[in-house]
């Protein structure tokens, strides 16, 4: 007997009911008419199309579905769907890549005696002993002729005596620097290719996107491979640089920002994508306290043709200008020190060591120079030290003051070597402005090449 006096709630079925539900049971929902379906036959269908469902959906979010997980200009071949484990993609990549990772060591020559003691200078005529003087990383990029190329920093060569290079199977053999060029820093060595299999795949720096997946291989610390992981904070970041590492800033590197480590030893390693494919040569890290996750590579894109110039020439063709040069905000800084403390900065032979604008060596001065004279609103400018090649022919001299270069303003050894190197080309003419005893001059010349022994 029901709780309630309507039977909508009554739980109590009459025989009527019952046959009136059957019937409904048995017709085909959609469709009037007389035709009965089963319960077995509605199951069997209702389960083909969710199987068909699931189908689709797996292969849009897996793969299957044009313009995701392509970079959106491919799809993917008919009847193949992707089922990669995403966490097995690092593993795949690097595994691909190891084996054209090599460790480079540089060797130098020490004086004799106890402890290590520091390196001397190459021409030196003191007999000294070879000795490891630093380690860092390089990647095989190809073989020709029996030989494998492989590419590195010039910061992890630098000052080299000779060069030899351990590949992953911890096999050593010794290397030839084909070329080197410091204003990229980047290197490239050469050894026998007898047994070497894998060389690195070149990829393209250009696709990378920020929070892209990517991975950093070297050898840090000279302990052996590493393998560090993390993802591009910026694709393009330009980075100033003391070429001499003396803390004054005379180029500007374009760079890529990741947040992958990269320790002492990590230099000249290649950074790949989850393709396994090499975007960028990892160069340098900024190491301050309370800083972490700043590592920087070079695009492949801008390395690719420095190395190919290094191979076919062994060094960068560049315009030659032929001044040694001081930023006058340097000079200007000078004089304030020697007004408050009445001492001059000194190099170690007792004259300012300066350097060339455009290959950083270490400049001197001719003395007896007349002291600046400028007009009171001239504060940014470039100091002539010294002019060789076609700045001594043009008749440049100590202490002019460059202020224009082709009517393009020039404020420092930086902007002088930016401008020579982006817009001008060996034998271009070139108009100077500069100033000398206050009055502004002008003179043109032809530009001239950087021979490989002058860098």
């Amino acid at each position: 007997m029901s709780l309630f006096d309507d039977d909508f709630y009554s739980t109590k079925v009459s025989k009527r009911a019952a046959r009136e539900s059957r019937k409904r049971d048995l017709g085909f929902p959609y469709r009037s008419g007389t035709r009965k379906w089963s319960n077995v036959r509605i199951a069997f269908v209702s389960s083909i199309t969710s199987a068909v469902a699931a189908t689709l959906l797996f292969g849009v979010f897996f793969g299957g579905g044009p313009g995701i997980g392509n970079g959106g200009g491919s799809v993917a071949t008919a009847g193949t769907i992707s089922t990669v484990d995403p966490l097995e993609r690092p593993i795949q990549a690097s595994a691909k890549v190891r084996p054209a990772v090599v460790s480079v060591i540089n060797q130098q020559m020490f004086a004799p005696g106890i402890g290590n003691g520091q390196a001397l200078p190459k021409d030196s005529e003191v007999k000294g002993t070879l000795r490891e003087a630093g380690v860092g990383s390089g990647v095989i990029i190809s073989k020709k002729d029996g030989k494998a190329i492989i590419i590195t920093n010039y910061h992890v060569i630098d000052q080299a005596a000779a060069v030899k290079v351990v590949l992953m199977n911890g096999e050593t053999r010794e290397a030839r620097v084909v070329g080197k060029d410091q204003i990229t820093d980047l290197a490239v060595l050469e050894i026998d290719a007898k047994g070497i299999d894998v060389v690195a795949e070149i990829g393209d720096s250009s696709a990378l996107r920020p929070a892209e997946y990517i991975i950093a291989i070297g050898n840090p610390l000279g302990l052996g491979e590493s393998v560090t992981t993390g993802s591009v904070s910026k694709t393009k970041q330009i980075v100033p640089v003391s070429l001499n590492q003396d803390g004054v800033y005379d180029w500007e590197q374009e760079v890529i920002q990741i947040d992958a480590s990269i320790n002492q030893g990590n230099s000249g390693g290649p950074l790949i994508d989850l393709n396994g494919r090499v975007v960028g040569i990892n160069s340098m890290k900024i190491a301050d306290l309370g800083v972490e996750g700043i590592g920087f590579a070079i695009p492949i894109n801008l390395a690719m043709p420095i190395v190919d110039s290094l191979i076919k020439l062994g060094h960068v063709p560049r315009p030659y200008l032929g001044v040694y040069t001081m930023d006058l905000e340097q000079y200007w800084q000078q004089q304030d020190f020697e007004d408050a403390f009445g001492k001059a900065l000194e190099g170690e032979d007792g004259k300012s060591a300066e350097k060339d604008a455009e290959t950083g060596e270490k400049a001197v001065p001719e003395s007896g120079g007349a002291p600046l004279k400028l007009p009171d609103d001239i504060y940014s400018g470039v100091i002539v030290l010294e002019a060789v090649g076609p700045a001594k022919d043009a008749g440049l001299l100590f202490n002019d003051v460059i202020v224009k270069l082709d009517n393009q303003a020039i404020g420092s050894t930086m902007e002088l070597r930016k401008y020579l190197y982006t817009q001008k080309k060996i034998g271009d003419d070139i108009e100077i402005s500069y100033y000398r005893d206050g009055q502004l001059k002008s003179t043109h010349f032809k530009l001239g090449q950087k021979e490989d022994e002058e860098e």
